[in-house]
């Protein structure tokens, strides 16, 4: 049915825009935490199938994709030289995570301008199912 296929791609958004929310949220909040020395620095992003584009591909018609996922990506590091900090390296050189807080922010406010609109999406939808039910029950 037509109306169960717009459901699930307003569901489908509602999670993908809330996954984006979490990763930007993680990110700005593990920006000014002390990477241990040698150890790889990972920020989330949010991907719209949780998988690649080719897992994407072979999907048929009529079948739903795959639900997005949160996923670590490699990110640079930044080093400030602090030798008093117990994290400090044998230069006295401290590694934080290179997140771009303007990226980060602007995420935060897209992703959430962008729920709104789903849920504004959903529940006009919505009102309109029980409407169609009701003008449907008074015959």
């Amino acid at each position: 049915m037509v109306v169960d296929q717009i459901f699930s791609a307003s569901r489908f958004g509602l999670e993908y825009e809330r996954l984006r929310l979490e990763a930007a949220s993680h990110n700005i909040a593990v920006a000014n935490t002390p990477v241990a020395p040698g150890q790889p620095t990972r920020l989330l992003r949010a991907a719209p199938y949780g998988v690649g584009f080719d897992a994407v591909v072979g999907i048929g018609a009529g079948e739903l994709p795959p639900e997005p996922a949160l996923v670590a990506v490699e990110a640079g590091q930044r080093e400030v030289h602090d030798p008093s900090d117990p994290m400090a390296d044998a230069q006295g050189m401290v590694s934080y995570p290179r997140v771009d807080m303007v990226q980060e922010m602007s995420s935060l406010v897209e992703a959430s301008r962008a729920y709104e609109a789903n849920v504004r999406a959903f529940n006009t939808l919505r009102s309109m199912a029980l409407h169609a039910l009701d003008v449907g029950g008074e015959s």
